[in-house]
């Protein structure tokens, strides 16, 4: 059994390069909480998080400023940290069992939302799971020997390539697009949804995304690259809950069949807002459970509504939950992939060794990543060397792909190691 004597926490504010835009809003800057767990017996481990509050709950984001909204989850982080310390547990996930469901009480009355969504509870409790996991690592442990027995099976595969999948938000340039295909990526995560007059017109918004559709299908149509295994470049579209039911939907398809744009997009991921319950299953492509997926409960719930893979998201709903939903859509045989949430490079790691150990997707034959913090950051290449191994040949995808080559392996990704930065940050 393990008890916590001791808990620290500390954040740095890291800006963005431009105001990304997603889910009808648009973020400046991204927090980076660190947490400090302490135990009786001496250990001491540190977790990292990066908070996604549009991302996780955009009522919050939209009810005030962005920075009150950051503020609001390190809040939610530094109560969870003090209830830490009066719970023993016998692992991370047993802890997470007996604090998630106190903190998403305590995170309603620290926002005034009665009904909070769990993902942003799960979002704050990260730095707390990374630094249990952390803990429970010191003895020199793996992320396989680590991997509860019950999601060995939906880990037992070890991917040498993962394709990294950057984002293209509201206000990326077409001429940008075209460039991050000329660098080699071939998958795209595009976000629509998009509110162009802050009005709340699902027809603009409709009109909006299909115009963006065309211009940036019409740009790297042509494109060959040399890393994509259809030689093609692929879109997999991200909607983030926007639209209000499945004509709509079914009229962005047709406008993608209509440009020669369906037979290259792979996925669809959120189209409806978590409470609608519409059934997916007969839309021409496959549709991805994200942020209505808080849990492995829910997990089941989105496959029965016909969802075709989830996104999972360990550098955002926790390590702990995130093996218990790859395990749920293992039984189930639906596929799973790796989400970023424009998280640092030491957490794109946490998220690339669980990519690595998920099977390929069906459609593609690779397993996929998503990240966008080289994108976003305005500090990415000092974050970069903050990272356990800085100079190491998986930390930067080449011709869109990571190459992951046994040292990644053997160390985790470096997700176990010293991260002499952030421990000064909250240095006892």
């Amino acid at each position: 059994m393990t008890r916590i004597s001791r808990t620290d926490l500390n954040f740095e504010r890291e800006p963005m390069t431009t105001p990304f835009g997603f889910k009808g809003g648009f973020i400046s800057e991204a927090w980076q909480s660190v947490a400090r767990l302490s135990s009786e017996d001496g250990r001491s481990a540190v977790g990292l998080g990066v908070q996604g509050v549009l991302w996780s709950d955009s009522d919050v984001f939209s009810s005030g400023s962005e920075a009150a909204g950051n503020a609001a989850m390190l809040l939610l982080t530094s109560s969870a940290l003090h209830e830490v310390r009066r719970i023993e547990f016998t692992s991370p996930i047993d802890l997470l069992d007996a604090i998630l469901p106190i903190v998403h009480a305590r995170g309603r009355e620290i926002t005034g939302r009665a009904r909070l969504r769990k993902t942003f509870a799960l979002n704050a409790l990260v730095p707390v799971d990374c630094a249990a996991w952390r803990l429970a690592a010191m003895s020199g442990s793996s992320f396989q020997n680590l991997t509860p027995d019950f999601a060995r099976p939906a880990l037992q595969s070890r991917q040498h390539s993962v394709v990294s999948v950057p984002a293209v938000g509201y206000g990326m340039a077409v001429e940008e697009v075209r460039a991050l295909v000329d660098d080699g990526f071939f998958v795209l995560k595009v976000k629509v949804g998009s509110d162009p007059q802050q009005d709340g017109d699902q027809e603009k918004m409709l009109a909006w995304d299909c115009d963006r559709m065309s211009g940036i299908h019409a740009a790297v149509e042509s494109a060959r690259p040399a890393g994509s295994p259809t030689k093609r470049v692929l879109y997999y579209l991200d909607a983030n809950g926007r639209y209000d039911g499945i004509d709509r939907v079914y009229r962005l398809l047709d406008h993608l069949s209509a440009i020669g744009a369906l037979d290259r997009t792979i996925l669809l991921e959120e189209p409806f807002a978590e409470q609608n319950r519409t059934e997916v299953g007969d839309l021409p492509i496959r549709v991805v459970a994200d942020e209505s997926a808080h849990t492995d409960s829910d997990v089941i719930d989105r496959i029965d509504l016909g969802y075709g893979a989830i996104a999972l998201k360990p550098a955002a709903k926790t390590l702990s939950m995130s093996f218990r939903m790859a395990a749920a859509a293992y039984d189930r045989r639906v596929p799973c992939f790796c989400a970023d949430l424009t998280v640092n490079p030491s957490l794109v790691d946490w998220n690339k060794i669980f990519a690595a150990h998920l099977e390929p997707l069906p459609d593609l034959g690779l397993t996929i990543l998503e990240t966008n913090g080289f994108q976003n950051y305005g500090n990415w290449k000092k974050m970069v060397a903050w990272h356990a191994y800085p100079e190491a040949g998986w930390i930067w995808p080449r011709e869109g792909l990571f190459h992951l080559d046994d040292s990644f392996f053997s160390s985790s990704g470096g997700m176990f190691a010293a991260l002499p930065h952030y421990e000064a940050l909250v240095r006892a």
